[in-house]
């Protein structure tokens, strides 16, 4: 006759509490394998794996304590997201970075001449000084009309007189 478990000595009554011992001791030996990988995904150091693997062994309390203290980002989410921010700002500083479209040095928006290879970009405004950008028919800064001049460039005419 088998031990009985319990004080239980009907076999029927027996078995099932065996198996439900079995599915209990399964569920949290799961738990721990579940633990030890999420903890290795969330984690980024190994003695803190440990340590969370170690907790989960106290059945289920340690893997509810895990639960509630982890981290709530996976490592690879947390690497993808400073990789977005880093091409982010670098695309900033290369819409911001302008170059001189004669010898593809770097110059600023309010450049009036390269400075590397001297070339002129803009003409400044007569009234207000500002660069302005060929295209314009205003200065956008003095409100002062642009004429184009003989050569193509713009010319500034003071609004007005």
């Amino acid at each position: 006759m088998p031990a009985a478990i319990f004080g239980i000595t009907n076999d029927t009554l027996n078995l099932v509490v065996n198996l439900l011992i079995l599915f209990l001791v399964v569920v949290w030996l799961a738990l721990v394998w579940w633990t030890y990988s999420d903890a290795r995904r969330r984690i980024d150091d190994p003695m803190l794996v440990g340590t969370a693997t170690v907790a989960s062994l106290f059945p289920y309390v340690g893997t509810v304590v895990y639960l509630i203290v982890r981290p709530p980002e996976y490592l690879a989410d947390v690497r993808e997201r400073q990789l977005e921010i880093a091409a982010a700002e670098a695309r900033l500083a290369q819409l911001e970075a302008l170059t001189c479209p004669y010898c593809e040095g770097d110059i600023e928006r309010s450049f009036l001449k390269c400075p590397h290879c001297l070339r002129k970009l803009k003409d400044p405004c007569h009234r207000c000084g500002r660069p302005l950008d060929p295209r314009w028919s205003i200065c956008p800064y003095c409100e002062a009309e642009v004429m184009q001049a003989p050569g193509g460039g713009p010319r500034s005419v003071a609004a007005g007189g």
